[in-house]
């Protein structure tokens, strides 16, 4: 279910922060350091992969990570060091679309919150870099909380720590399984496509965009 399809009028919007504020993505990086597109899919594929970066998302130290790595794969010594210090060339800007948004909403009142699986220490990074991430009301950061979406844990916890009802707040992730365990939470939301749809939904529900 969309949140379009909620009768009840949320007056809260939270919102995910990767590829729905600001654009990640490992390859922006990658593709500068390959210029073999099947091998850095391997790489990053079998060495930096998705899981072994969630870890960080759930707390653990970049330090720890890339020594673990190139103890593992030590023939991508380099490779493996520069998802940790050239981490910023994975997030080349945020999505004006949503930003605006995001903006809109602020200037009109409207409380803005975020939930986002993130490493504790580049949420420090982006944060000085993006001063739009400054603005919220709370953030809760995967990192520093020790759990990561879709855990139903997260939601709750971000609940209890603002005191609100999920049934408020209208939910806005890329990922599916993140949508699904915030509406079995009771929030209203919305898997992101484009900033265009988000602000159709967000109308729907009254929220002046």
């Amino acid at each position: 279910m969309d949140a379009g399809m909620s009768t009840k009028r949320p007056r809260i919007v939270v919102f995910d922060i990767g590829n729905v504020l600001l654009e990640w993505d490992p390859r922006h990086l990658y593709r500068k350091i390959f210029d073999d597109e099947e091998r850095m899919e391997l790489f990053l594929s079998n060495v930096c992969t998705v899981d072994w970066n969630l870890e960080q998302d759930r707390g653990r130290s970049w330090a720890e990570a890339v020594a673990e790595r190139i103890a593992l794969h030590p023939e991508w010594q380099e490779e493996i060091a520069a998802y940790d210090t050239r981490w910023l060339e994975m997030v080349p800007g945020a999505i004006a679309g949503t930003v605006a948004i995001l903006e809109r909403l602020r200037e009109a009142g409207v409380p803005t919150y975020a939930i986002t699986n993130f490493s504790a220490e580049k949420f420090l990074v982006a944060r000085e870099r993006f001063p739009f991430l400054r603005g919220f009301e709370d953030v809760v950061v995967s990192g520093e909380v020790g759990l990561v979406k879709p855990d139903p844990e997260i939601f709750a916890l971000f609940l209890k720590r603002n005191g609100l009802d999920s049934g408020d707040c209208l939910f806005v992730d890329d990922v599916a399984a993140n949508i699904a365990t915030a509406q079995a939470a009771g929030f209203v939301a919305h898997q992101f496509t484009t900033p265009e749809a988000f602000a159709g939904v967000l109308r729907a529900h009254g929220f002046p965009v």
